[in-house]
């Protein structure tokens, strides 16, 4: 039973995950926090339970507890089923109570271990990576270089084959202006697909206007490329095909050792947008005959604004850089690079191979009890390819509600109806409409992430608060109500005023 102050903290393991019951702990290392001096106090039921989200916010949370304590009658009592410290450090920051957290392909939380190894480079380790002629600058070039051993690792890659960038965005700009320029005496043809992040299509078309072809394949309405369509819009001059490995909206996971070997067979550089896949989905760059990938690290527990670009040397892939500078990164980005950042990558890296195992396993769980509770739902639909996709990402369409509305009723979870880089467009998402999805469809989508740190209980809460408020937006929707007459929609004619 829990009987203490709340500003008396216990001893919290490192690797604590939230709420993920019987998972093993992935590190035997404790870490000590000392108590503040305020004799406020604040009581808990005896029923609560404690769990912290990590171990990283127990600054954080002694300075919320403080002044809950003591805007709080000593004597009062908070009760809670799932976390006894939900209400002392959920702070007010003017959005309301922090909701079930359910938007992974957006970012991912960092890693307690993450947050441990960056910490030093803000102290002692300060040293510029580049400064070959002194010990500050040495010791932090070998941290450098072995993150990039470990970013590398995942994909079996060389070390000496990524380049660190500011992240996947930046990555995918290197690679689809890097290479056509280039080769642009011989070489005038781009290749990619419709339902690419909207960084690899606007890159893409900036080409169009130095006098580049770009080739927009379709998908179909799975959300798969055709290879027999990719290889005969292959020609003389393609320079690059560029296809996403999983798609940030649906999911899908493309056949990438099949494109590989197209584009191997034509003497075409192959890249591929990994940014989703890097570390959750098998990738082997050699294996697959990809030449250049692009990933980030906040989409695998690292920090933002950090991510690499994969690019071959043997045979060597050539690209123009985007960057005048001190050519660091092999020529290909100048810049000092930011070794916390760099460091925070390679260990994220690093426990996505060791933990790969069991968060497949537990994320595999996870989603298809998501699944199943939603699509029983009635007039609901999964978005994509249900084979071919990573199961960390669910997309689905319900049917005769809004999704901005079911969104707003849900403020409670934290979710998506398509790409956080898109999120401001109120256009219906461009990926569903290349699936074949019309606008209501498109807008009546919502985008479920499962990740390292979801628990079973918020799968739970989130199908059954989705069934309830579905269920009250369609009783408000006069569509619905003439369905249900068994009106067919398609037969009405929809003036116009």
């Amino acid at each position: 039973m829990l009987r203490q102050r709340v500003t008396g903290l216990a001893r919290v393991p490192r690797s604590f995950r939230v709420g993920v019951s019987n998972r093993p702990l992935l590190s035997s290392g404790i870490r000590w926090y000392s108590k503040p001096t305020s004799n406020a106090a604040l009581k808990f039921a005896d029923d609560a339970a404690l769990k912290t989200h990590t171990d990283t916010e127990a600054a954080a949370r002694e300075q919320t507890e403080t002044r809950a304590a003591a805007s709080s009658s000593p004597s009062e009592v908070i009760g809670s089923t799932t976390s006894a410290l939900q209400n002392a450090y959920a702070e007010n920051t003017g959005f309301g109570t922090r909701p079930i957290y359910l938007d992974m392909q957006a970012t991912t939380p960092t890693d307690p271990r993450v947050l441990d190894t960056m910490l030093k480079f803000y102290t002692g380790l300060y040293g510029n990576p580049h400064s070959n002629t002194h010990a500050y600058g040495w010791e932090t070039n070998k941290e450098v270089e072995g993150a990039r051993k470990n970013v590398a690792n995942v994909i079996n890659a060389d070390s000496k084959e990524i380049i660190f960038t500011s992240g996947a965005t930046e990555a995918n700009n290197m690679v689809l202006k890097g290479v056509p320029r280039f080769y642009k005496k011989s070489k005038k043809h781009i290749i990619t697909t419709r339902t690419e992040h909207k960084c690899v299509l606007e890159a893409a078309r900036a080409m169009l206007n130095e006098g580049f072809d770009v080739t927009f394949l379709n998908v179909n309405n799975e959300g798969l490329v055709n290879l027999k369509e990719l290889e005969e819009a292959i020609r003389p001059d393609t320079c690059l095909v560029s296809v996403m490995a999983v798609n940030n909206e649906i999911g899908v996971m493309q056949p990438l050792k099949e494109i590989g070997d197209v584009c191997k067979r034509h003497k075409v550089y192959f890249h591929t947008d990994a940014a989703q896949a890097y570390g959750k989905v098998p990738i082997d760059v050699n294996e697959m005959n990809i030449d250049l990938l692009s990933v980030s690290s906040h989409k695998i527990y690292g920090p933002k604004g950090v991510g690499a670009v994969f690019v071959r040397r043997r045979p060597r892939v050539r690209l123009e850089p985007i960057f005048s500078g001190g050519g660091q990164e092999r020529g290909l980005r100048s810049g000092t690079l930011a070794p916390p950042l760099v460091a925070g990558f390679g260990e994220a890296a690093r426990l996505v191979v060791q933990e790969n195992e069991a968060d497949v396993a537990h994320i595999k769980r996870l989603s298809e009890k998501l699944t199943r509770g939603l699509l029983a739902i009635p007039d609901t639909s999964l978005n994509g390819s249900p084979e071919h996709r990573y199961p960390g990402c669910v997309n689905v369409s319900f049917a005769y509600v809004e999704g901005e509305s079911l969104l707003m009723a849900m403020r409670d979870i934290a979710l998506s109806s398509g790409s956080a880089c898109t999120s401001a467009s109120l256009e219906p998402s461009y990926v569903l409409h290349a699936i074949g999805k019309d606008d209501a469809l498109a807008h009546s989508s919502i985008r479920f992430g499962i990740g390292r740190f979801t628990t079973e209980e918020e799968v739970e809460y989130v199908v059954d608060a989705i069934s309830k408020r579905v269920k009250f937006l369609r009783e408000l929707s006069p569509l619905w109500e003439m369905v249900q007459e068994g009106i067919d929609l398609n037969s009405i004619e929809w003036s116009g005023h």
